[in-house]
């Protein structure tokens, strides 16, 4: 791991060990008709005072997840389910109301009890409105819904909402990977690219749309992302966009057995599980669009700190998690033909928090 000074002052709350490696964002693969892998395990709040407890959503592309979280920044319950992908913000909305109530019934609380519920979600958001817009990971979410206040209507108690690689970034700094640093650049390598910034301990969101590293020029020219642009870091590396590029090959006649995988594990996509069963396979089609994931993210993150100059890089999502003890080594590796300052790079680290990042982040939105 690449090395720099740390930050004088503690965390303001308990940071798991540094580098351990939470749950990715897929669980591990089953066969068809095989037991599910175990949720979080989850405890009930007898005796507790709900109002002392908060929730938090992580909406993504793939999943959405929610937890009833304690005063000490605990998951006491957890609940999660497929992110539709057809419709549109009320169709997502509808699942997001029922992940959050599954997690309160098994916290054995009601949502309308709770001190308020965080959220994080992909996209551009209005903080002071609680609206959402330009969500290109989600269906048809292009213009602005009322996604916080809608959801406080719904569940009973206020409802705050932050871009979510924001808040998983201010997660890492303030509880896990980047407790120790003062300055701090979150990569979350996922369904999408994103991107989260601290500096000098404070979160910079810029006019609301700060840290979205996957919309970063890594090609002039070069392949077209989801989203229309083209050359982007996301355009290489987001999982969409590399399923996208991988049905392509497969139409010009390149073998891969990442679909039958998929198939076969009863997946609707090629999740993070799914690429890492096909990369343990030799899978040639999956090795060369992982590499060229590997080659943008170099890339497009050492342009970063070029940039800002942070202490620290925290990566995570779905596939940095899941890929953190194979190809992160080789995203810092390949970093360092692009640093400026090539014999003082920052500490480049995997997120600690793992796969409850993201809910316990959305939990810190409630004040």
């Amino acid at each position: 791991m690449f090395g720099r000074n740390k930050k004088a002052e503690t965390s303001t709350g308990p940071a798991p060990a540094p580098g351990a490696v939470g749950t990715p964002d897929s669980a591990p693969l089953t066969t068809a008709g095989s037991a599910p892998a175990a949720a979080p395990a989850s405890t009930t709040v007898s005796g507790r005072d709900p109002a002392t407890l908060t929730g938090g959503i992580d909406l993504g592309g793939t999943k959405i997840a929610a937890a009833i979280v304690g005063p000490a920044h605990n998951v006491i319950a957890y609940a999660k389910r497929p992110t539709p992908n057809r419709g549109g913000p009320d169709d997502v909305v509808r699942e997001v109301v029922e992940v959050i109530k599954e997690a309160a019934e098994q916290a054995g609380v009601k949502t309308s009890d709770l001190r308020g519920i965080g959220m994080g979600a992909p996209g551009s958001v209005d903080s002071a409105t609680g609206s959402l817009a330009g969500a290109g990971n989600l269906p048809n979410w292009t213009e602005s819904y009322p996604l916080g206040p809608t959801l406080s209507d719904a569940l009973g108690t206020p409802v705050s909402v932050g871009n979510d690689v924001q808040v998983a970034t201010h997660a890492e700094y303030e509880l896990g990977a980047g407790a120790d640093y003062e300055s701090l650049l979150g990569v979350f390598w996922g369904t999408g690219v994103g991107g989260g910034i601290i500096l000098d301990g404070e979160q910079w969101k810029g006019r609301g749309r700060a840290g979205e590293i996957g919309h970063t020029l890594v090609r002039r020219g070069g392949a077209r992302a989801l989203n229309g642009l083209s050359g982007t870091l996301e355009a290489y590396a987001g999982r969409k966009s590399m399923e996208d590029k991988a049905r392509r090959e497969v139409k010009k006649g390149r073998k891969t057995d990442l679909f039958k995988l998929m198939k076969k594990h009863n997946k609707t996509g090629l999740t993070s599980a799914v690429w890492a069963k096909a990369l343990e396979h030799e899978d040639e089609l999956a090795t060369d669009l992982l590499n060229r994931a590997v080659v943008a993210l170099s890339a497009g993150i050492a342009s970063a700190v070029n940039l800002l100059d942070v202490e620290a890089v925290v990566i995570g999502g779905g596939l940095g998690v899941r890929f953190a003890d194979t190809l992160v080594p080789e995203i810092i590796d390949g970093m360092g033909q692009y640093l400026l300052d090539p014999d003082n790079p920052p500490v480049v680290t995997v997120a600690a928090l793992g796969d409850e990042g993201g809910v316990i982040g959305a939990s810190l939105l409630v004040d």
